[in-house]
């Protein structure tokens, strides 16, 4: 049988699939498979699926390599097919057994479209339907341990950063420094990091790709990174200057961080996303550079990296408690240099709560001997 919290999650699936009419959603990505009953797995190019009916019920068609893991997770109803046999007549069997011939089937975004296709042809009168509102209902609203993890792997970044600052100097690639902050957040228990460094004119690209530029005195230098604990990652960022900086680089800095208090002033419970994209862009484009932000201010973070909700405009999604996700904005010059920062924040019931510390009011100078 399930976990106690897994079986919560599925029923709370269930009653969100009665309320918007729909009889059945069918998951096929690890990550959703595993935020709903523990199996962490996909299936590749095989056939693999968990479907979850609107009265609750659940059943997996997985690849015989997968059963028994399905069933270490706690699955009773397992259907299970081998390489050489036809997967489909387990969806054929789970329409006789639930219904849904000509039912409303809800399925996640990741789903292959070979799947789907298939699906479709073998259940033509079933109206087969786009499943990403369904689910992020449910995983954009984080329960508490999510939020621990997530601030967990936040603080590791946290801390991380003054190795960052260590490791900075004239002469010091790009990779170099990459290499030691992950290394330092590995060190530190943090799974699989990622990190972004951009100096110079390479910061005004928002996701340059961490190559051997040198870092030159002068530079200001983007560093976006993190890590994940229980499969829940941190995503921050934080800008810096090797050395004394330009009077127009401690602008930009200043206006960026000005962005990102009103971002931050913006998340109360009911309004909506786009009203935090839409305060820290006037923050941006009063101070003559809205050309120069070219991104949503914030994404969605939990076992996605990204996900919903989005703060950016033309989302009226009302912020909820547990909303869990980035404010990020940024103003990038070409053939100059990129500032951007960025803090994990989650909705609480008097505002918001910070994932991360607080990054500096000021552009970090960095001594140069």
């Amino acid at each position: 049988m399930a976990s106690e919290i897994h079986q919560k999650r599925v029923a709370r699936l269930a009653q969100i699939l009665q309320e918007m009419g729909i009889d059945a959603y069918f998951a096929t990505s690890p990550v959703t498979m595993g935020w709903l009953y523990n199996l962490h797995e996909g299936g590749g190019e095989r056939f693999m699926m968990l479907a979850v009916s609107a009265t609750g019920k659940t059943r997996f068609i997985c690849p015989g390599l997968s059963v028994t893991q399905a069933k270490r997770a706690g699955a009773d109803d397992v259907r299970g097919w081998n390489d050489g046999q036809d997967p489909l007549a387990h969806v054929r069997q789970l329409a006789e057994d639930w219904n849904l011939k000509s039912g409303i089937i809800s399925v996640e975004d990741e789903m292959r479209a070979q799947m789907l296709l298939q699906m479709q042809k073998e259940l033509p009168a079933a109206l087969f339907k786009q499943g990403q509102e369904v689910i992020a209902s449910l995983m954009g609203r984080k329960e508490q341990d999510e939020i621990d993890a997530l601030e967990a792997a936040g603080k590791i970044a946290d801390d991380a950063f003054a190795v960052a600052l260590r490791t900075i100097e004239p002469g010091v690639t790009e990779k170099q420094v990459a290499e030691a902050l992950v290394g330092e957040m590995t060190r530190m228990g943090g799974g699989p990091g990622f990190c972004i460094i951009a100096t110079g004119a390479n910061g005004a690209e928002p996701h340059h790709g961490t190559d051997d530029t040198v870092i030159k005195e002068g530079d200001v230098i983007i560093l976006d990174y993190g890590c994940s604990i229980k499969g829940y990652p941190s995503d921050i960022t934080r800008t810096v200057c090797c050395g004394k900086a330009s009077d127009e680089a401690k602008k930009v800095y200043d206006t960026v961080y000005r962005a990102f208090k009103a971002g931050r002033e913006a998340i109360k419970v009911g309004n909506e996303c786009q009203s935090t994209d839409r305060a820290a862009r006037k923050v941006i484009a009063d101070a003559g550079y809205g050309e120069y932000f070219m991104h949503r201010l914030g994404h969605g973070i939990g076992m996605r990296g990204h996900e919903d909700p989005y703060m950016i405009e033309g989302n009226t999604l009302k912020l909820d408690l547990g909303h869990c996700f980035s404010i990020e904005p940024g103003i990038y010059l070409p053939g100059k240099f990129g500032v951007r920062i960025e803090n994990i924040v989650t909705v609480t019931a008097d505002g918001h709560k910070s994932l991360n510390a607080e990054p500096s009011p000021t552009l970090i100078e960095i001594p140069v001997e």
